[in-house]
This record gives C-alpha cells, structure tokens and sequence, in this order.
C-alpha cells in the first residue's frame, strides 16, 4: 500500500495504480510481452543527474547494438527536461490569457469612455454652470476623473469578487486546491483603476475645455 497521491496534471489517478515485478507482468499480465516500454531511474542528486542521463544513452545503445551514426531507437528525459517543457507550456498558457485580459480591458475601457462622454454630453449645461460660478477647467478635470475612476474601480471589485467566489465553487465542486493571493487582488484592482483613469481622461478632458457661455446655451 502506497500513500495517496491524488491526480495527475493529465487527470490520471495515481492512486489507481499496482506495481509488480517486471517479470510477474510479463508472465501473468502481459501475456508474450517482454519488452519495457519504460524505465525510470533516480540519480543519487541533481549533480550528477547530467551524467547518470549519458552513462544510460551509453548503455541502451550497446544493448540495442546501435552503430556509430545511427539514430537512437529510445528516448531518455530527465525531469529538468520535462521540467523545461511544462514551463514553457505554462507560458504559452500565460500569454494566452494575457492577451484575453487585454482584449477585454480594452473593450472594457472604450465601454468607459463611451459612458463618460454620453455623461459629458448630457451634463454640458451642469459644466457650464459650475464654471459661471467659478469653477476652473482642472477642476472640471478632476470631477470627471473621479467619476471615471470610481466606475473602473467598482468594477474591479465586482470583477475580483466573481473571481474570488468562482474559484470556491470549482474548489468545492472539484475538490482543486485554489489560492488567492492579496497581491493579486491589489494588482487587480490598481490594473481596473488604471484603466479608467486612461480611458476616463480624453471625456474629462473635452469637458473641462468647454467655454462657459456655449456649455450655458446648450441644450
């Protein structure tokens, strides 16, 4: 009896495997097999790891009478290879989802601007007003930024509390271990405020440019 190991990236369960002599496998399980399609070796530390892979090279082509020029009929990796690969599988993964997020906070951000600029337009007579009474264009400036910002950042919290929740669903649902981390979170949220405040400014600006005396005429 083994420890419970769980599942695999793959989704194979380790926990549904049995291990027998080689050559019980062969006798009993197999039938006329008698070959091993693998072989795992464990190097006594990470050193020699480099060398233990040639000595292997070495002696599975003297046992398969490989010549001199002849390619290998196996393949031997070691973990750091295996490693190598699924890092760079990771990466690819990542940048993949990089490139959904900015999509989506483009759309996001036009979203905002278009919002803003509506608000723009259906306040002109309220912009005018504000700067008859004494209101300078960077204040108008500000206004609108807030605005902006607090319509990004409200979405940033419903957005990181959708995400927080969806993953205690799959966590409960699948019984994955998932973790959220308070740097991601802030990251987030500063990421949607960012993006208000860039897409937020160009609307706060044409309203805070608006003469007093055609914003008062505008209807």
């Amino acid at each position: 009896m083994l420890k419970s190991k769980g599942t695999t990236v793959s989704g194979s369960d380790n926990d549904d495997n049995v291990f027998v002599p080689y050559t019980i496998a062969m006798k009993r399980l197999s039938g006329r097999q008698t070959n091993l399609r693998r072989v795992n070796v464990q190097a006594a530390n990470a050193d020699t790891l480099s060398d233990v892979q040639n000595q292997i090279v070495e002696l599975l082509r003297q046992r398969h009478r490989t010549g001199a020029g002849e390619d290998d009929d196996f393949k031997v990796q070691s973990q750091t290879e295996i490693g190598e690969v699924a890092t760079q599988t990771t990466r690819t993964m990542t940048l993949l989802l990089a490139g959904i997020a900015s999509v989506s906070l483009v759309v996001g951000g036009i979203g905002i601007m278009n919002i803003m600029l509506v608000s723009v337009s259906e306040r002109t007579q309220e912009i005018g007003v504000r700067m008859a009474v004494g209101a300078h264009g960077r204040d108008i400036l500000r206004q609108f930024l807030v605005e902006a910002l607090t319509l990004s950042g409200l979405g940033g919290i419903i957005g990181i509390g959708v995400g927080m929740g969806t993953s205690k669903v799959i966590s409960a649902a699948q019984d994955w271990p998932t973790l959220v981390s308070l740097e991601s979170v802030l990251v987030a949220f500063l990421f949607s405020a960012a993006v208000g405040i860039f897409f937020g400014f160009y609307p706060a600006r044409k309203a805070s440019l608006l003469d007093p005396i055609d914003a008062l005429r505008y209807e």
